[in-house]
């Protein structure tokens, strides 16, 4: 049974990374809801700062009210899943119009952030924190 073109929404597709967050993120023609984990972007996010660091590829390619956005996210905090989300969402606008390409790339918003939490190592506290030294 073939499926028709009208049957099957045009979706986006990007995968967002953050520290230890990933995000998949799907871009479909609409209003401009968003939804994480089954969750409005609000609720998920909690903070204000953090739901406009979301919308900011969306906002710069004045597209924030012709998409919906549907993101599944896992690992890290919630601050890593927000830039994940924002990394997503920067390459699904990619993948929908390559156009776009040029304007996202000077906001920085396809560079993936390669910050990453160091690993402890013996003899210390934490990655660099010593234990307190004493001469005597």
């Amino acid at each position: 049974m073939a499926r028709t073109k009208a049957a099957a929404a045009v979706k986006y597709y990007g995968t967002g990374r953050r520290k230890e967050a990933i995000a998949k993120v799907w871009l479909i023609p609409g209003t401009g809801e968003i939804t994480v984990n089954n969750k409005p972007l609000r609720d998920y996010v909690g903070r204000e700062t953090l739901a406009m660091l979301v919308k900011q590829p969306l906002v710069a390619v004045a597209m924030a009210d012709k998409f919906n956005v549907v993101a599944r996210t896992l690992g890290g905090g919630v601050a890593g899943q927000a830039g994940a989300i924002r990394h997503g969402i920067a390459r699904a606008l990619v993948s929908s119009d390559e156009a776009l390409r040029t304007v996202l790339r000077r906001a920085g918003f396809l560079t993936r952030d390669p910050r990453e939490k160091e690993r402890k190592k013996y003899g210390l506290k934490r990655a660099r924190k010593a234990f307190q030294f004493s001469k005597r």
